[in-house]
């Protein structure tokens, strides 16, 4: 079942970032991740959410995502990330009702 990374980015240096942009959807790539969603504008309907920069990238089941989020790889890009944005990140496992 596909699983969903959903994250809040709040970027905090744009510059340092870029490196981060360029790099990381190469390691998604290898996990099979892809974009759904990045960047787009936002409008809420509801709450007081705030959201920054939205990024939703499907993986084919948590497992995968769990073992890209882990991975050697986006661990560099994820210490770059973390000194240039400020970020809440979700995974969320898609479940569809059947009936």
């Amino acid at each position: 079942m596909a699983a969903y990374l959903i994250a809040d980015v709040d970027i905090t240096d744009a510059a340092v970032f870029e490196e981060y942009r360029r790099d990381v959807p190469a390691t998604e790539a290898r996990y099979r991740g892809r974009y759904i969603a990045r960047g787009g504008a936002t409008k809420v309907l509801e709450g007081d959410w705030e959201p920054h920069r939205l990024v939703i990238v499907e993986f084919p089941d948590m497992a995968s995502l769990m073992a890209w989020y882990g991975s050697p790889e986006y661990s560099r890009l994820k210490a770059i990330r973390e000194r240039c944005a400020k970020t809440r990140i979700i995974a969320l496992e898609g479940v569809i009702p059947v009936g």
